[in-house]
């Protein structure tokens, strides 16, 4: 094995575990950490043949990768099979993320925590104030960091470093 293949094993499979860890297949992150290091857009039986995995496998995937809106489909003229590529910009890969994570897990998350200070609310027992005194603080934090995201996702990469730069300028003035 070379060294350039021990390399991309070794990362390949590193997404695979820290994919697991957020919540996303392992097959889906290799993949993903496949399609990433490549080149050129790949097709299924050569995702097949680098991951060693089945067909099924590799087709649920894709799916799932092309459903977030981190693979897509790329023709390539004179072939017939269909080929696959992911996003190679860190940033835009990163929102593309962001907003699905947030879609699927903040947004139901947070449906639930306002209709259940709703309901408390809506209660003239005092024996929930302590619960919705919580479940009020858990929303506010929620809704700020959704405002946060939606500030930063309207920011280009440059002007995010820079603000991330001018904080931890601040922080080291404050401590």
């Amino acid at each position: 094995m070379s060294d350039l293949e021990r390399v991309r094993e070794k990362f390949i499979l590193h997404w695979g575990e820290m994919g697991s860890l957020w919540g996303i297949n392992r097959t889906m992150a290799q993949i993903h950490a496949l399609l990433y290091i490549s080149p050129k857009p790949l097709s299924a039986n050569d995702i097949m043949d680098e991951l060693q995995i089945s067909r099924g496998n590799v087709s649920m995937a894709l799916r799932e990768l092309i459903a977030w809106g981190i693979v897509n489909r790329v023709h390539i003229k004179g072939q017939r099979r269909e080929f696959y590529a992911t996003e190679k910009d860190v940033w835009k890969m990163f929102r593309i993320i962001a907003r699905e994570r947030k879609k699927r897990e903040i947004d139901p998350t947070m449906g639930v925590l306002r209709d259940s200070v709703a309901e408390l609310n809506q209660m003239a027992d005092p024996d929930g104030e302590y619960e919705r005194k919580q479940l009020q603080s858990l929303l506010d934090f929620f809704e700020t960091g959704v405002t946060v995201y939606d500030e930063l996702a309207e920011q280009n990469p440059q002007s995010i470093l820079k603000l991330l730069g001018t904080a931890l300028g601040l922080k080291k003035l404050v401590s």
